[in-house]
């Protein structure tokens, strides 16, 4: 049974600039990843490295579903490195004067054969820092 990675955080913004962050590819370059094939419709492959210049690490994903303002869930894969897929799910919530963000990411032990640059302690930091030191952070500034 695979236990999903999941970090919450508290955003002091609303809900709609949240989501606004999490779907248009214009402003996820300026907290996430440049994903310039990102179209927000369900069955949609989008692809993005990490940031700098080695693009080791080709990321595909494919919107599942989308609840404007809810939830946002996609499929997340390393297409070169295995055919096996993970599941990433944004949840939103209104709380008080902002949004309760919870981001679920499932199955990451799909990935355990590839090495410590898949292993849940990566990903784990990885989402924490995307969270809590780039999401947060552009959306209060």
């Amino acid at each position: 049974m695979s236990h999903p990675i999941i970090v919450e955080q508290k955003i002091n913004a609303p809900v709609y600039k949240v989501w606004r962050a999490l779907t248009d590819k214009t402003e996820m370059q300026s907290w996430y990843f440049d994903i310039f094939d990102f179209e927000l419709q369900t069955g949609k492959i989008f692809n993005f490295y990490e940031p700098g210049e080695e693009k080791k690490y080709h990321h595909q994903g494919e919107n599942l579903e989308i609840v404007p303002n809810e939830k946002l869930k996609y499929s997340w894969a390393y297409p070169e490195f295995s055919d096996k897929k993970t599941t990433v799910t944004w949840e939103l919530k209104p709380d008080e004067n902002g949004t309760l963000v919870k981001l679920i990411h499932e199955d990451i032990d799909h990935f355990n054969d590839l090495g410590e640059h898949f292993s849940r302690e990566s990903f784990t930091e990885g989402w924490n820092g995307i969270l809590k030191e780039s999401l947060k952070p552009y959306l209060e500034n």
